[in-house]
This record gives C-alpha cells, structure tokens and sequence, in this order.
C-alpha cells in the first residue's frame, strides 16, 4: 500500500503556504515596524473570525477559557518577536530559526500531552534539524541578539501548539483561533499608537493579504493539531522553509548555495520519514 498523508499532515501543508505568502508580506514591509503588522493582522482576523464564528452559531468566548487565553498569549508573543526577526534578517534564515519549533513542540508534547517522540521520531528528527543547519550555514548579517528573539519566538510557538491540542476536546477551532486577534489587539493597540507610522496605498492591501493568509494559516494549523499528535505533524512545519528559501531568492534575491539545496533534500527526507513512522 503506497504512502498516504494524514488529515493532520494535509492541513498543515495548506497553513505552512500560507504562513510563505504572510511571510512575504512581513519582509516586503519592512519600513513597517513589526508591532503595528501584528496590531493590523489581528484587526483582519478578528473580523474574519468573527463573521465566521457568526455565520457557524458557535459561542464566541469558548468553553476553557483559562487554555484559549494561554494559546493567545503565548501565539502573541511568538508572532511579535517571529516578524522582528523576519524585518531584520535573510527571510530564509529567519523561518528556519522559526522552524526550530518543532523540537520544542515535541518536547513539550512529551511532559503536557504525555506524547513523547519514538525513538525513530528522534532519528528522523535529527535529519531534519541537521538540514536546517546546514541551510542556514554561516551568515554574518545575522546578530546574536536577533537570533536569540528567534529562538524564544520558537519556543512560544511550540506553546501556542500545544494548547491547541489541549482545547481539541473542548472548543472549535474558530474559537481557537479567535483568541489569538483577541489578545493579540488590546495588547499591541496602544503601543501602535504610540509608534504610529502611516503606510502607502500598497502597503495597506499587504496589511489586508497578510491578515487574510495569516487567518487561513491559523484555521488549518488548528484543525492540524487537533486532528492528530503533535509528534506526528509538527515536522511538517519545515516545509516552510523550504518556501522562504525559494521566495527569498525569487523575490529578494536571496540566493541559495549548495549547503541550502543538500539542507532541502534532507528536511524533506526527515519530514517523510518522522511522520511516516512516528503515525506507524
């Protein structure tokens, strides 16, 4: 019988896409500071989310709310400190530090979710981070500090999954993804005011995309890890920069060395194969 994707692999492909073209948007709009993005992308998907949550006739304010609001906190303060690192490094490198949240997430899901990696998984896993490296390589416009911001934005990251999984029992995934533009606004509101900067005609239809593709990558990122084990479906993420790698070349002028094009081969090798087995 030949190989088939989960449904929670399926969807996570789908959100990675669309989580490439947010990612775009972040790093074309660089001389927007990365708080007011985040402030207008929570403004869109609120209102999304809303109309949808409407047009469902499902409760808005869900049923554990003490977890929806940790998944907000935690989904804020990853995404705040993720477009940070995206204005201020190669688009490449900086979803590759950000896909390092798969290792947390799995190590996180062993202690929260009692869903700890096989042994395989580990093996596969490493294959994986060993072609992140390897993409990565050695690059001078990358700080210290910067890179730090990245790799805590990771380990929020693999928080806010977590929660997701803990609420599959009790909320949808709408409702889920609510709480992320609810906490998301009043927090960041009032220092985008504070800091405002006016964007362009083109700047303003970017913010509009951006929250448009970030809602849609929430929706099926969700119903991802509500649909099967976080160690099953997390090293699908990679596949994003896989994406960031070919985007910031085509349209940044990135360009890819030889290390980046062997780095590929393996995320995907590892992706595969974590999955395959780690399901098995």
């Amino acid at each position: 019988m030949g190989y088939r994707l989960t449904t929670g692999a399926k969807y996570i492909m789908i959100s990675t896409l669309f989580f490439a073209v947010m990612n775009v948007g972040v790093k074309y709009l660089k001389h927007i500071p990365a708080h007011e993005i985040v402030f207008f992308r929570g403004l869109v998907s609120l209102l999304i989310c809303w109309i949808l949550i409407r047009r469902a006739g499902l409760n808005p304010w869900g049923n554990n709310k003490k977890v929806l609001l940790l998944r907000g906190i935690s989904g804020t303060a990853a995404l705040l400190m993720y477009f940070y690192t995206l204005q201020k490094m190669p688009l490449a490198s900086a979803v590759t530090i950000q896909y390092l949240s798969p290792i947390f997430t799995i190590i996180v899901a062993g202690f929260m979710l009692k869903e700890p990696p096989t042994s395989r998984q580990w093996g596969f896993f490493l294959i994986s981070f060993t072609g992140l490296v390897m993409m990565k390589g050695f690059d001078s416009r990358i700080s210290l500090s910067v890179m730090s911001v990245g790799v805590v934005s990771a380990v929020f990251s693999a928080l806010a999954y977590n929660f997701i999984r803990l609420l599959k029992d009790y909320d949808h995934p709408l409702v889920v993804v609510l709480y992320f533009p609810l906490v998301t606004v009043p927090v960041v509101g009032p220092f985008t005011y504070l800091t405002w900067v006016s964007p362009g005609p083109l700047d303003w239809l970017i913010l509009i995309i951006i929250g448009i593709a970030v809602t849609v990558a929430q929706i099926y990122m969700t119903r991802a890890y509500q649909a099967d084990k976080a160690a099953n479906i997390s090293n699908y993420n990679y596949l994003g920069s896989v994406y960031a790698i070919v985007l910031g070349w085509a349209l940044f002028g990135e360009m890819m060395g030889t290390l980046s094009l062997v780095g590929i081969a393996l995320i995907i090798a590892g992706v595969v194969l974590g999955s395959r087995y780690g399901r098995n």
